[in-house]
């Protein structure tokens, strides 16, 4: 199957996160057919990772399965392949088949393939992978960098909040509590945190993606719900003090996920770059010395315009090759 095919193929199957299981089993089958050594790693009730192997995997390729929703299937032009995750990440997913299919044609047999689930939520897939490592030495994981070399990406500190009040009729507020008030002052001060600057990350920054509460305008709202998540440019334990800080005796409040930001692996002779995004390498410290590369343009993952162009998978496939071959010789 060619490149831009089996890039629409993997668009068609739906596979947002939660629902990775088809594609799977697909990449499974496209493997096994083609002579590769290829397991599930079971992640949860039916979802599982796919390993894929050639030889002793001294070197990973590896990206992800899942999609944000919802479900657009593909399409293309001269120029473009069009739909959810074809730059993030199946056009990746594809590039680096292919390009596992040029090494072993070039007599390479020392690398594998990792495809895994649930990196757009919790990373649970990653989780799974790095309590069953394969004793490589590098891992070169995909992403939209628009084929440049990660030398660094930022973290993730999210924290959900509920604030709750006391209901009553809106022309009598002295009978109730609004939690929005709450909510918004809560808000107002997490906003306010001073946030830490890295040399070559920049800033953390800080952004309030879910708010919700209240019954409707004549009611005082006894609860306020809000989903906020901090990029963060260290280990973000400081900054998470500051927001227990904040939060504390005010709130109930989860933190749902921490991830550090990371540092990549840098080569001579490949184009770098830093994004501010973060990826499953943080939870894959077992497999190897981390590298970060794929085709395609964070700017458009996730849009309801979401692409990836042509020229970049072609260019992306060559990349993979290059760095492989470049890597086989380092200790």
């Amino acid at each position: 199957m060619a490149l831009f095919e089996l890039t629409r193929t993997l668009v068609d199957i739906n596979s947002v996160t939660g629902s990775e299981q088809a594609c799977a089993e697909f990449l499974r089958g496209h493997l096994a057919e083609r002579g590769y050594e290829v397991e599930l790693q079971p992640v949860s009730d039916g979802r599982a990772n796919v390993f894929a192997r050639h030889g002793a995997p001294e070197i990973v390729l590896s990206t992800h399965m899942d999609t944000v929703p919802p479900f657009v299937p593909s399409r293309e032009d001269t120029e473009f392949i069009y739909g959810r995750g074809s730059c993030d990440a199946k056009g990746i997913l594809a590039a680096q088949v292919e390009a596992a299919e040029r090494l072993r044609a070039g007599g390479i047999k020392n690398f594998a393939l990792l495809f895994l689930v649930g990196e757009e939520t919790l990373s649970d897939g990653a989780r799974a992978a790095n309590r069953a490592p394969r004793g490589s030495h590098f891992i070169i994981n995909g992403e939209p960098t628009e084929n440049r070399l990660a030398v660094g990406t930022k973290g993730i500190l999210r924290v959900d909040i509920r604030a709750r009040g006391r209901t009553a009729h809106s022309a009598y507020p002295h009978l109730g509590e609004s939690a929005i008030e709450k909510l918004l002052d809560i808000l107002n001060d997490l906003r306010r945190l001073p946030l830490p600057r890295d040399a070559t990350l920049g800033d953390a920054t800080v952004n309030i993606g879910v708010i919700s509460g209240g019954t409707a305008a004549n009611v005082i709202p006894g609860e306020a719900r809000a989903e906020v998540l901090f990029r963060t440019v260290d280990d973000g334990r400081a900054l998470r003090e500051a927001v227990e800080g904040a939060l504390r005796d005010r709130c109930e409040y989860e933190f749902v996920r921490q991830t550090p930001a990371m540092r990549m692996e840098k080569l001579n002779g490949f184009e770098s770059s830093v994004v501010a995004f973060t990826t499953d390498l943080p939870n894959l410290t077992a497999w190897g010395r981390p590298l970060l590369v794929g085709p395609g343009s964070i700017a458009v993952a996730h849009t309801d315009h979401e692409c990836i162009r042509k020229s970049d998978l072609v260019a992306a496939v060559e990349l993979y090759v290059r760095l492989v071959r470049e890597l086989e010789h380092r200790p």
